[in-house]
């Protein structure tokens, strides 16, 4: 299928560096807080954290280098080992029980390629990434918040 996706979360090494206390895009020890269970979506398993539970905020930048299109922007992660969530085509949890994503797409070069913007609804998220890697010049995409603009994860061709 043409328009075959996955959607990739943050890479376990950078997650377990972040959990052991490594410094963020920032060079700032990430927080450390706990959930109330209200909306604390983890970037590594695509979970939301509990309630009770340890999460940390930090500053992260999903890109390989720092350059003028490489966003920072705060994330949440579980402060304890979660797993991974696989890269697989279906729409992560997390995601399918919010409102409003932005996605981007990014050339090669980690550039954003203009004109690939738009604002989608869960539903909707699928099929407008599938549409936007259809395009020769985009490599990823990048689902970020509608609401806040925090990354969320990478999408990429299956």
């Amino acid at each position: 299928m043409a328009n075959a996706l996955k959607f990739v979360s943050m890479p376990t090494d950078i997650a377990r560096a972040y959990q052991a206390g490594a410094p963020d895009a920032n060079g700032q020890v990430p927080e450390r807080h706990i959930s109330d269970g209200d909306g604390i979506p983890c970037r590594h398993c695509q979970q939301d954290v509990g309630a009770g539970e340890p999460y940390l905020i930090l500053n992260y930048r999903p890109f390989p280098a720092p350059q003028p299109y490489a966003e920072t922007g705060p994330i949440f992660l579980h402060a304890k080992e979660c797993p991974r969530y696989p890269e697989v085509a279906e729409l992560p949890p997390v995601i399918a029980i919010r409102k409003l994503f932005l996605l981007k797409g990014y050339n090669a070069a980690d550039r954003i390629v203009y004109g690939t913007g738009q604002l989608v609804a869960p539903a909707d998220l699928s099929a407008a990434a599938a549409s936007i890697l259809s395009r020769d010049d985009v490599a990823y995409v990048h689902a970020r918040s509608g609401a806040n603009n925090c990354y969320q994860c990478r999408i990429e061709r299956a």
